[in-house]
C-alpha cells in the first residue's frame, strides 16, 4: 500500500517550503504562504503579506543563495517547530547560523513564520564564512546532499 502525503499536512508544507527556498524556487515558496503572511526574524523588521515576502525573496535570490538542514521538526496541530542550520550564501561565503523557527499553517499555507537566532552565533558564522572564503578547506560544506 502506498501512502500519499497530505499536501495540507503542516510538517509537509514547512518541509516543502524550506526545500523550495533551498532550491531558490521563489514561485513554489510563494505558493506555500498565505496572502496575510507575517514573517518575523526576531530582532529584524517584520515582513507582512505574500507580495512583500515574494518581492524580498526574489531580491535575495538575485544575489544570494540559501541552504538548510532541519535537525528536528515537530507539530502540534497547525503549529510547526523547527530546529535547523541555515546557510546564507554569497559567492564563496557560506555563513551558517542556528535557527529555531515556528510556522503556523492553515489550509496548506503558512500564515505565520517566526525565526529566532543568536547574534553571537551569527557573528561566529560570519567569521567562519570569511575564513572559508580565504582558505577553501575551512569553508562550510553544503548542508544537503
Amino acid at each position: 500500500m502506498t501512502v500519499t502525503p497530505d499536501p495540507a499536512d503542516p510538517i509537509d508544507v514547512v518541509q516543502r517550503f524550506l526545500g523550495a527556498l533551498a532550491e531558490g524556487d521563489t514561485a513554489v515558496a510563494g505558493s506555500l504562504v498565505a496572502d496575510e503572511l507575517v514573517y518575523a526574524n526576531v530582532s529584524l523588521p517584520t515582513i507582512r503579506g505574500k507580495h512583500r515576502f515574494t518581492k524580498a525573496a526574489a531580491l535575495y535570490f538575485r544575489h544570494m543563495g540559501f541552504d538548510v538542514r532541519v535537525h528536528r521538526i515537530a507539530a502540534n496541530g497547525p503549529v510547526v517547530l523547527t530546529e535547523r542550520t541555515d546557510q546564507l550564501i554569497l559567492g564563496p561565503l557560506r555563513m551558517e547560523i542556528w535557527v529555531c523557527g515556528i510556522f503556523e499553517v492553515v489550509d496548506g499555507q503558512i500564515v505565520t513564520w517566526k525565526d529566532y537566532f543568536d547574534w553571537a552565533n551569527s557573528t561566529i558564522g560570519l567569521l567562519r564564512a570569511m575564513a572559508g572564503a580565504l582558505v577553501p578547506a575551512l569553508r562550510p560544506r553544503p548542508l544537503r546532499p
